[in-house]
Formats: structure tokens, C-alpha cells, sequence
């Protein structure tokens, strides 16, 4: 990368990257609100909460709540016990993975909103508050963030994403190795234009949905 391109990037990446943020949603706001309400009306019919929020690390360590429309039975932690301590073949997935191609957790429509990625829609209230970007490293827990080693100073400099290279290009057989490589990958070549690209690319992603 030539130094013009990178003292772009870099501006980018200090100042015009949260503007952009901002800007999208608020306009994408009034036509994604309605659709989490309905999401979250149809999903606390169980008489669960509708939503679910998770403590993930964010840029510079600080820890924030990462929400979701919820997709999981109540017990979720109990099951993913049960399944992990009785089953050799998902307790070897979740250790590559940290997630189960046929999760016992998932509901029905757990399912449909993870096939479509509409549990994510209310990321858009951490995009907000300064928590997460459109697009970034998938956000993880604290636990999942020792797998980064040395490279742990590359996710803590950016804001997790909504979207990201790994969302886009990994979630379907990427290992956790793959990850942190796309994530380093990322981080080299921050720049409007390659959010733009995978900002797109994410809407073809849904239309033609993993379910991972």
C-alpha cells in the first residue's frame, strides 16, 4: 500500500468511519425498527425475553452488551452442556468453531432469523452507542479473545462489526484460525471503499443465506 493510500485509510479509519456509521444508521433506522418490533413481539411469545444481549470486548477493551433478537431456548446454557458433555463430535466443533451446525439450543425461529442474520438487526442500537461499526471483526467474548494471542492489540484497536470479512466470507467453514486471519487482514487495509464492498457483499449474504 502506497503511504498516500495509507495516511487515507488511517483518516478513515480515526474520523470518517464513525461519521459514516452514524449517518447509515439513522437512515436505515426507520425502516429496520419496525422489523425488530415484529421480530420481538413474535419471539417473547414463548414468555421469554425477546431480546438477548451478551457481554463482548469492544475497541480498547471495554466491554459492552452485544444484542440480538434471541434465538435460543431459555436453559440455552444448560442444553449446550448436556449436548457438549454427551456428544465427542460437537464438543470437537464448538472447540474449532465456538458454535454447532445443529445446535440443541436454537428454536424454530431461531433458526429462520440466524438462516436470514435478522437476529442482528438490533446491533444497529450498539452502531448507535459507539459500541460496534457496520463493518469490523465479529465481536467475542473475553474468552475468546485469548485465542488472538499476540495479535489481541489488532481487534482491540477497531470497533466490532455488524458485518465484517469473516461474516461474509468464513462463517461457513472458516475455522477459528481463518478468523483472526481475516480479521488481521482487515485491519491492513481499513478503507471506506473495502467497507462499502463487504457492506454489499453482506446483502448477498442474506438473500442467499448459511444459517452459521
Amino acid at each position: 500500500m502506497r503511504p498516500v493510500e495509507t495516511e487515507r485509510s488511517s483518516l478513515y479509519a480515526r474520523r470518517a468511519k464513525r461519521a459514516f456509521d452514524i449517518t447509515l444508521a439513522v437512515l436505515l433506522l426507520p425502516l429496520i425498527g419496525p422489523i425488530i418490533l415484529l421480530l420481538w413481539a413474535i419471539t417473547r411469545r414463548d414468555g421469554a425475553p425477546g431480546f438477548f444481549g451478551h457481554q463482548r470486548v469492544g475497541q480498547n477493551g471495554r466491554m459492552f452488551r452485544c444484542w440480538k433478537i434471541r434465538t435460543m431456548v431459555h436453559d440455552a446454557e444448560k442444553r449446550l452442556e448436556e449436548c457438549l458433555n454427551n456428544c465427542p463430535e460437537a464438543a470437537s466443533e464448538w472447540a474449532l468453531y465456538q458454535k454447532l451446525s445443529d445446535d440443541p439450543r436454537v428454536t424454530s425461529m431461531g433458526k429462520f432469523l440466524r438462516r436470514t442474520s435478522l437476529d442482528e438487526l438490533p446491533q444497529i442500537w450498539n452502531v448507535l452507542r459507539g459500541d460496534m461499526s457496520f463493518v469490523g471483526p465479529r465481536p467475542v467474548t473475553l474468552q475468546e479473545l485469548d485465542r488472538y494471542g499476540p495479535h489481541k492489540s489488532i481487534y482491540l484497536s477497531l470497533r466490532p462489526g455488524i458485518t465484517g470479512l469473516w461474516q461474509v466470507d468464513g462463517r461457513t467453514n472458516g475455522c477459528y484460525d481463518e478468523r483472526l486471519r481475516m480479521d488481521r487482514a482487515y485491519a491492513s487495509k481499513l478503507c471506506f471503499s473495502v467497507d462499502m464492498q463487504l457492506i454489499l457483499r453482506t446483502a448477498r449474504v442474506v438473500v442467499q443465506p448459511t444459517g452459521r
